[in-house]
């Protein structure tokens, strides 16, 4: 299943919502300073590397992910720029220091409190910790969408619960919003081509349970659209209390 997960995922611009006006925002709350160090927790093939490189033009970025092929196409879209080093690692495992922690939709990994304390000494003074997870924004979301949720992230909670384990992992909210619909599709929509070039080239055996990835992430795209003011992403600028 996983060669099926890669092998749709390959190449696509960046693995989960995200877009750069949302980058702008969060960079903005967190002023970091132009020399910063960043971490880039969990990079994919690195889509927000050039925007936070752009908010700290003489800083320096370690991209890592544990997907050794979305680290080597990070790697290869910053090869002659000293300032990117990416590498296939666990997000987990960093000394820092860092003025900068960014984990765009992959904090869930780890569990939101457990990758903040986990964190906390990685983090230079002053540092900041800016993430997005996947909320509830309904109390009572349509019965498809709970039961989609409830199988694929079911310790999802609500932007309360969220602000209760930033609280409980001792650091504060500095500011949160959730992202825009833009953001979804600058996901959505190169995965979508991706799964009409595959099935267009028709079935491959080589490849064990390719459709029933596809059919995985056709059903998620659609309950996002039929339902997608239910849930969303809260992006989530944080430091150490």
């Amino acid at each position: 299943m996983n060669e099926a997960f890669f092998t749709l995922h390959d190449d696509l611009p960046r693995e989960g919502p995200g877009d750069r006006e949302s980058l702008d925002w969060a960079m903005g709350v967190a002023r970091v300073p132009q020399a910063a160090r960043i971490l880039d927790a969990g990079c994919g093939p690195g889509a927000d590397i050039r925007g936070l490189l752009e908010h700290a033009p003489r800083g320096k970025v370690l991209a890592l992910d544990l997907h050794p092929g979305f680290a080597e196409r990070a790697s290869a879209g910053f090869e002659d720029d000293p300032r990117v080093t990416a590498r296939a690692g666990d997000m987990m495992a960093v000394e820092g220091p860092f003025d900068l922690i960014w984990s765009a939709g992959t904090i869930y990994f780890e569990g939101v409190r457990q990758a903040l304390e986990g964190w906390r000494d990685a983090l230079a003074p002053g540092g900041k910790v800016v993430f997005s997870e996947l909320v509830w924004r309904n109390a009572t979301p349509p019965e498809p969408t709970r039961a989609f949720w409830a199988a694929e992230y079911p310790d999802m909670t609500d932007e309360a619960g969220l602000r209760d384990e930033i609280a409980a992992a001792g650091y504060r909210l500095l500011d949160c919003r959730y992202l825009p619909a833009s953001a979804w599709e600058a996901y959505y929509g190169p995965l979508e081509e991706r799964m009409d070039e595959l099935e267009a080239e028709g079935p491959d055996d080589d490849i064990p349970g390719l459709a029933e990835v596809i059919a995985a992430h056709r059903r998620e795209i659609a309950i996002w659209r039929a339902h997608g003011d239910s849930f969303g992403y809260l992006l989530c600028v944080t430091e150490p209390a």
